[in-house]
């Protein structure tokens, strides 16, 4: 066999391999993160967790999460992406199950922190998984792939979520048995992961050593290229101080508040449509993340076909924004059919948006500083739930926070045209794979 030849069936074994276990994990991570929104009302009632705790409790997971995610990312390369993948999982997968047994605001609170530190360092311990086993060429495919999964997971979320709630017995209500099936879930897949992945192509028995041998040196001969040309690697530090990077976080923060003020609050919109107990309600909730995969794929293959990848992550930000606007006008009826709308818009910026920051970062620090990204914009996940909750339990209605949503979405519009899309000339700056997406 061939040298290309024994890659070439490397890179097709590992795909087969580790891609379908590494979206069923993100499904499992996604559910586990969202689902509280679907027993708000249970939590209310059972808890007497009014509307701003829920909101304030519900953001809270991001602050965790964002200041946990750079060490954890730091601590995966020190233990390797197979140990640290799977400690992730258990930890998450308890701390998704002590959500079962919360008593009041204060418990509340504490759960959602300790989940988001859980949690923190998944991301990037996938994309430092690839790093080690796939070669550049090929890990843009292997990530729209596995981002895949988060779309996945929003369609999967409301019937299983809903659809489990109305298990009642053993002293449980049936929010309790949600948390806990869903947690136990994460856990038992950490088993399987551990004794399905391998750290290394070396210790991969399901590849020949001639496949082996050509995975490594192609590998390795990425690096060799990488220290010939740039002979200094950059400071993160330095790149903090870029103004490229505050452009950058602006804008996923606009993204994150969007997404995740729809994700928390979607389920309470569909209860005021109707009598519908939880699995209508969740199966309501699949439709607008169903238009959202097909919405997805069509803009990443209008961007693919016409060059210009901030004016279609624009173009998208404008559609979230006309959407979210809409939905504060309306019964709600229109307002589920307007977030239906602008659902096409923050799902296709969020995954318009990463080939921007990844073309203009040095593909050697990318890693840190696209967590860092990650992180602090996923701080809109705290704003929006948390600002939704005070408006709600202040005036009784979400309007207003609805209209900030949508404003944002516009600025962000705006600010997408400042960011750059390849480094600056002179930078030591080689540009990362186009394609992956977050």
């Amino acid at each position: 066999m061939s040298t290309s030849s024994a890659l070439s069936s490397a890179v097709r074994k590992i795909k087969w391999h580790v891609l379908p276990l590494f979206v069923v994990m993100f499904i499992v991570n996604y559910i586990d993160r969202v689902n509280i929104g679907f027993v708000r009302q249970h939590l209310s009632a059972d808890l007497g967790i009014g509307a701003a705790a829920y909101g304030l409790g519900a953001g809270l997971f991001f602050v965790s999460y964002a200041v946990f995610e750079v060490p954890s990312n730091m601590l995966m390369q020190r233990f390797g992406a197979k140990a640290w993948l799977t400690r992730i999982m258990i930890t998450w997968g308890l701390a998704a199950v002590g959500m079962a047994f919360v008593k009041g605001e204060t418990s509340f609170y504490a759960m959602r922190l300790v989940l988001g530190a859980a949690e923190a360092g998944f991301f990037p311990g996938v994309v430092f998984y690839f790093t080690q086993w796939l070669p550049r060429d090929e890990r843009g495919k292997a990530m729209a792939v596995f981002l895949s999964g988060s779309a996945l997971a929003s369609v999967f979320s409301g019937p299983i979520s809903g659809g489990l709630m109305l298990i009642e017995g053993v002293g449980l209500h049936g929010w309790q048995w949600m948390f806990i099936i869903e947690g136990m879930a994460s856990v038992v897949l950490a088993g399987f992961v551990w004794f399905w992945l391998d750290s290394k192509p070396r210790d991969a028995k399901w590849l020949t050593p001639a496949e082996q041998d050509a995975l490594v040196a192609e590998i390795e001969d990425e690096q060799r290229r990488r220290d010939a040309v740039h002979t200094k690697k950059p400071s993160s530090w330095s790149l903090l101080r870029d103004p490229q990077i505050l452009i950058f976080c602006l804008i996923y923060f606009s993204v994150s508040l969007t997404i995740y003020g729809a994700t928390f609050w979607l389920p309470s919109i569909i209860r005021k449509m109707g009598h519908l107990n939880d699995f209508q309600v969740g199966l309501f909730n699949s439709i607008p993340w169903l238009i959202s995969i097909v919405a997805m794929y069509l803009f990443a293959a209008f961007a693919a076909r016409f060059k210009f990848q901030q004016a279609w992550v624009a173009c998208v930000l404008l559609i979230a924004a006309a959407g979210m606007y809409a939905a504060g006008l309306g019964s709600p009826v229109f307002s589920f059919v307007a977030i239906c709308f602008a659902a096409i818009g923050f799902k296709a910026a969020s995954s318009l948006f990463w080939p921007i920051p990844q073309g203009y970062l040095d593909a050697r620090i990318a890693a840190p500083v696209l967590a860092l990204i990650n992180s602090i914009g996923n701080l809109g996940g705290f704003v929006a739930p948390a600002t939704f909750g005070f408006l709600e339990q202040k005036t009784g209605s979400i309007q207003g926070g609805l209209t900030g949503l949508a404003v944002m979405s516009v600025v962000a519009a705006g600010v997408v045209f400042f960011a750059r899309v390849t480094p600056r000339a002179g930078r030591d700056a080689p540009a990362l794979q186009p394609g992956v997406q977050r």
